[in-house]
This record gives structure tokens, C-alpha cells and sequence, in this order.
């Protein structure tokens, strides 16, 4: 059984370090469309610069945006901005009618302002063959991609219709966009497509084309599958997920207009990251030499326990993955004094077990037993806690709370297993049976029954 444990402990120990260090590791997503997802750390907005931007909701004819109606096109907005897979982007309301966009990494700066800057109306539209330009049909007006619509055709239905959108595959595994339809849409659509096979209709946003497919044969029920003739293995994965954000995430109750936008600096947050990783790394040196004067052997264990939780909640957080931002490293060096304090309760437990007169294996078991109940309770409210700040907070302080629950939960499994199954060990070795390798008295190592009788006897004298 030790050594299943110490196999486990290793095995965990190895592939922590793979996720952590091993160049270009990638996983399956297991997202809709498939591929693999690049093992990496990913950092937020104040760590890594982005992009800030600055939105107004506009008055629509009579109608003008209530504090209410900023919400329903702020929650829009902020997924529109998820779906493209940014790191812990922030969407915030200001005032009545602002809307202010956070997005961490500079890579997809345009990507997001052309996304949320489609603010208008979704709408269907057939073209006449002769509106959409290929090597077949050509004509005077062609509908392209980005361009403003070439015809003036009344829109078949609008994205309100659409009941959900994903990128799939055909029966040759080319990537497609399927979409299903509502009721209503499914029959006008059914209807259309049944009298106009060989043309085309295009989805419109802003009156401009988003997309303008060919209509291959009657599509009746509602599910619709688009493919894309321009590439052997089908759409492109981004152009796909643009059309399918486009498609779930296309129509708002009233349009917006860009005031304002702001690069941050990287070079800002790669300071204090610098600095925050500084001083942490200075704060488990000290506490590792803490460890060690005061405790001796079970404070060197306790160390390299410490050092495995640092390894394997970094592995947690590549892996699921987490946004650190400079309040999720707060929540880890939190999570890191939990940790060190669970092995303080048990060492001083195991102390006070020495100098009742056990022996060393005994006080050990006796010391991780009577500190369990301590360290349960203090975990148990934190993760309460965090909890409640997970479920109730901002997506800063929701950034926090999630580092501090994987922490919590990591800790509790370092001081648990891994000193616990490595303490048993090693005290069983001849070399680790002294008393200053516990920070004890020699004399406070050995049991003598005989003098907790006498203390005893001297108590009922009394």
C-alpha cells in the first residue's frame, strides 16, 4: 500500500510537470467542432494588455435604451466576446446606455470590434440568381462577403428565428455550419427553398452580407446545413465559428456605436507580473526556511509538498484552463498559507503527542488525526466562501475565487496524502529516529508510561 502510494504521488508529480514544461502539449477541446487546444497559461487583461472599448446604445426611431435594455445587449455582447474564446474577457454597464469591453492578448483585437461592432438586425434574404456572381451566373450585382447588400429583396425572416447555431461536419468529415429554425422560420424557409433550388439567399447583418450561400434542394423541418466550396476540408475553423457567433449572437434590441477604444500596454502587465512572481517566490523561501529551522525533518517533507502543490496547481490551471490576472496570483499565495498552515496543525499536534509519552509513529497518526478536524473546518469555510464570491462576483473576483477553490482543494490534498504518506516512511527509517530531527528534547522522544502514571497519581493526590 506505501508503495502504491508513493507510485501515485509520483505518477501525478511527472505528468504535473509535463503540463507545466512541456513545449507546444496540446489536448482535445471536446468543443463542437472538434481539434486539439494548446496546453498554455493563460494571463488576463492586466497582465498581458488587450484591448478596451467604449460602447453607446442607440435611441432606435421613438424608442430610447432603459437601464434594462443596456443589460439584455451587455449580456449579448458579453457572449458574443466568450464565444470567440478570449481569456476572462470584461463587459461592464456605465450609466444608462454605456457598455464598456475589456479583452485580454492583442491577437484578436480586430476579430472583437468587428464582432460586437455587428450590432444591427440579422435578416434571410433571397437573391436572385443573378444578384449572387459566380462562374454560373453571372451578373451585373454580385453579393459579396462584407459588402453591403446589391439587392433591395424583402428579408424571408429575421435572426429571431434561429432556435440554435453550431459548427459541425458532412458525411466526407468537411467542416459546416449547422443552424436550426423555429417554427415559423422552418416553414418559410421549407417553403422557399423548395421553389428556389439553385439559387441563393444571403444572411445579412448591418446590411452587409455575412454569407451567401446556394440552395442545393428543399429543406424541409428547419435544419439547416451550410458548407463552404471554397476549401478542400470545408469552412475554416475561424470563418465557421464567426458565422456560427454571428448566427446565435447576431441580433440586439437596439444598435451601438463605438466611442471610445484603448490599447493597454503589455509591457505594464509583464512588470508586475515580473514583480507579483518576485515576491511570491521570495514569500516560499522564507516560508520554506521557516519550515525547516523550526520543524527540522517534518518541516523539509512539509517543503516538498509545498513544492509539489505549486507544480500541480499550476498543471490545474493550464489545464482547465484558468485566466490568471493579478488577483488570481492573490488567491494562489492565499492558497499557498493555507497550505503551510495545515502542516503547522499537524506538526504541533504532533508534537504535543510526543511529549504525552507516544512514540514517534504513534504521535505522527495521533497528530494527523486531531488536526484534521481544524483543517477541515477552516478549509470547508473558505471554500464557502469563495464560493459565494464565484457565484455572486465580478468576472475579476470571480477570477480570484476560482484560484483560491483549486488552491483550497489542492492544499488539502498535499498535507493530507502526499506529507502524510511521505512522514510515515520516513519515520520508520532507523537514521530519522532522533529527537532534533523533530525539533524536540531527547528526552521527549521515547514514551516512559511510568512518568505519565506518576503525573497522574500526583493529580489524585491533589
Amino acid at each position: 500500500m506505501r508503495r502504491a502510494g508513493l507510485l501515485f504521488i509520483a505518477v501525478v508529480g511527472v505528468l504535473a510537470l509535463i503540463v507545466d514544461f512541456w513545449p507546444n502539449l496540446s489536448l482535445p477541446s471536446f468543443s463542437q467542432d472538434g481539434g486539439n487546444r494548446l496546453i498554455e497559461t493563460k494571463l488576463g487583461l492586466d497582465l498581458q494588455g488587450g484591448l478596451k472599448v467604449e460602447y453607446r446604445v442607440v435611441p432606435t426611431g421613438d424608442r430610447s435604451p432603459t437601464l434594462a435594455d443596456t443589460e439584455v445587449v451587455k449580456q449579448i455582447i458579453e457572449r458574443r466576446v466568450n464565444a470567440l474564446g478570449v481569456s476572462e474577457p470584461v463587459v461592464l454597464t456605465s450609466g444608462d446606455d454605456r457598455i464598456v469591453v475589456e479583452v485580454p492578448g492583442e491577437t484578436d483585437t480586430d476579430a472583437v470590434r468587428r464582432l460586437v461592432g455587428q450590432t444591427g438586425l440579422l435578416e434571410f434574404v433571397p437573391l436572385p440568381s443573378s444578384s449572387y456572381g459566380t462562374s454560373f451566373s453571372p451578373g451585373p450585382q454580385q453579393a459579396v462577403e462584407g459588402q453591403p447588400l446589391p439587392t433591395q429583396e424583402q428579408p424571408l425572416f429575421t435572426g429571431t428565428e434561429i432556435q440554435s447555431a453550431n459548427v459541425g461536419s458532412d458525411q466526407q468529415g468537411r467542416r459546416t455550419v449547422n443552424f436550426v429554425l423555429k417554427s415559423n422560420g422552418a416553414q418559410l424557409f421549407s417553403d422557399y427553398t423548395a421553389a428556389h433550388v439553385n439559387e441563393f439567399f444571403a444572411i445579412v447583418l448591418d446590411d452587409r452580407v455575412i454569407s451567401a450561400p446556394s440552395i442545393n434542394g428543399p429543406i424541409p423541418g428547419g435544419n439547416v446545413q451550410i458548407t463552404s466550396g471554397n476549401a478542400i476540408g470545408g469552412f475554416p475553423r475561424a470563418e465557421a465559428e464567426n458565422l456560427v457567433n454571428v448566427l446565435r449572437f447576431g441580433s440586439l434590441p437596439f444598435p451601438v456605436e463605438e466611442l471610445a477604444s484603448d490599447t493597454i500596454d503589455p509591457t505594464l502587465g509583464a512588470e508586475f507580473l515580473a514583480k507579483s512572481l518576485f515576491a511570491g517566490g521570495i514569500a516560499i523561501l522564507l516560508v520554506i526556511l521557516f519550515m525547516l529551522l523550526h520543524y527540522r525533518m517534518p518541516g523539509a517533507i512539509a517543503s516538498f509538498a509545498l513544492l509539489y502543490y505549486t507544480i500541480l496547481v499550476l498543471a490545474l490551471f493550464r489545464l482547465i484552463p484558468v485566466t490568471l490576472t493579478l488577483a488570481g496570483i492573490a488567491g494562489f499565495v492565499l492558497s499557498v498559507g493555507m497550505a503551510v498552515d495545515a502542516n503547522i496543525l499537524i506538526f504541533e499536534r504532533t508534537k504535543e503527542e510526543l511529549r504525552l509519552g507516544k512514540s514517534l509513529p504513534q504521535a505522527i497518526e495521533a497528530g494527523f488525526a486531531r488536526a484534521w478536524n481544524s483543517i477541515l473546518d477552516s478549509n470547508v469555510s473558505s471554500l464557502i466562501t469563495a464560493s459565494i464570491l464565484f457565484l455572486f462576483g465580478s468576472s475579476v473576483i470571480q477570477g480570484f475565487a476560482l484560484v483560491l477553490i483549486i488552491g483550497v482543494l489542492t492544499s488539502m490534498f498535499t498535507a493530507i496524502t502526499v506529507t502524510r504518506r511521505i512522514l510515515r516512511i520516513v519515520v520508520g527509517q532507523g537514521w530519522a529516529q532522533r529527537a532534533w530531527l523533530y525539533g524536540i528534547a531527547e528526552g521527549e522522544l521515547t514514551a516512559r508510561p511510568g512518568r505519565r502514571m506518576g503525573l497522574r497519581g500526583e493529580a489524585r493526590g491533589v
